[in-house]
């Protein structure tokens, strides 16, 4: 044990477990990000919101029972840097506790606190395994761990592999993601409380693609989360 703590304090001496927003280091309950941080990432309040933004990017196209995103998405400042972090240099650890604290929050909102069921956005095998990982499902698992829900990554798949929405139209994101979707077992979803979730939405049409095949399957009750939203 002793020459264990002494490999850990060299190991934190070189290579110091700092906060990758602000640099200073972590205490010991603290993961990827410090609590002062966390506190201060532009949350959203949509959870407690009726008819509130990410809801309206659904109306008249999808039947949900709500939506929402934890945090507000904007260019260049911290909460785009940190979903970077995760989607693009696999911090799985960081995806994990963002989702944690996003179950946690939804824990206390009676809108989603009823969900029985977390599916994860799914990719197509091909990205799947250029990535290593489906950064939508490593924040599921995180809000899964905070909410005690179950997870399902199986009974949603994505059949077709698409171009990055990225630099699309509204209307070029919808053609892209049109009925790419289709789910694998429909018991798996028959008369649950789905929760969909996400890591950012903009134009909704991604999660609006997943909703129509679930609900073309079975008729489920279906509720959206994201972790963030682009500035609407």
């Amino acid at each position: 044990m002793k020459i264990y703590n002494q490999l850990k304090a060299f190991i934190e001496l070189v290579f110091p477990h700092v906060c990758l927003v602000c640099g200073n280091s972590l205490f010991v309950f603290e993961m990827e990000i410090c609590h002062r941080c966390l506190q201060r990432l532009p949350k959203t309040g949509f959870e407690c919101l009726a008819d509130n933004p990410v809801e309206q990017l659904f109306w008249g196209k999808v039947k949900l029972d709500g939506a929402t995103s934890m945090y507000y998405y904007r260019k260049e400042e911290k909460v785009q840097r940190l979903i970077h972090e995760v989607k693009y240099h696999g911090n799985k650890y960081l995806g994990y506790e963002l989702g944690r604290q996003f179950g946690g929050v939804l824990k206390k909102a009676s809108g989603f606190n009823s969900s029985t069921v977390i599916i994860p956005v799914p990719l197509h095998f091909r990205k799947l395994r250029l990535r290593g990982f489906n950064q939508s499902e490593v924040i599921a698992r995180g809000m899964a761990k905070t909410t005690d829900m179950e997870i399902n990554t199986t009974c949603l798949v994505r059949n077709v592999h698409t171009a990055s929405q990225t630099k699309k139209s509204k209307f070029e994101r919808w053609q892209n993601v049109e009925g790419i979707f289709s789910v694998t077992d429909e018991t798996a979803i028959a008369n649950q409380h789905i929760l969909l979730v996400d890591d950012v939405v903009t134009t909704g049409s991604t999660l609006e693609a997943c909703v129509v095949a679930i609900q073309k399957a079975q008729p489920a009750t279906v509720r959206v989360a994201t972790l963030a939203c682009a500035y609407l």
